[in-house]
């Protein structure tokens, strides 16, 4: 499986975009709307190579359990993660899951109709 390039990082930062406030995808789930099925990983490199400050709202992204991937309790970015989604409404668990059935984001994704014969 070929790496995902810096320009594949925009891509999917384009999608963590649209997850819209008070819902939550998975890495994976964001590969495959970028077009980059079976890169989650690299989801995940490029939400860690953004800069402080930056508005793409990488803690909407978890992982395909729902789990928060920053979870430890020592880690700032774990908390601030865990503080973002709950400002937002999102409910975190003791376990530091995220119901994908409440919370999670369903893409409609347009259905190609043929034209008929």
């Amino acid at each position: 499986m070929p790496a995902a390039s810096p320009s594949s990082y925009e891509r999917f930062y384009a999608i963590v975009r649209r997850i819209p406030r008070g819902r939550v995808s998975t890495y994976g789930a964001v590969a495959r709307l970028a077009g980059l099925p079976g890169h989650a990983r690299q989801v995940g490199y490029a939400l860690a190579a953004l800069r402080d400050g930056s508005a793409v709202p990488w803690h909407r992204v978890v992982n395909a359990k729902g789990e928060l991937s920053l979870k430890r309790a020592a880690s700032p970015s774990g908390v601030t993660q865990r503080l973002r989604l709950a400002r937002e409404g999102v409910v975190v668990d003791a376990g530091a899951r995220v119901s994908l059935a409440r919370f999670g984001w369903r893409v409609r994704e347009r259905v190609a109709r043929s034209a008929p014969d």
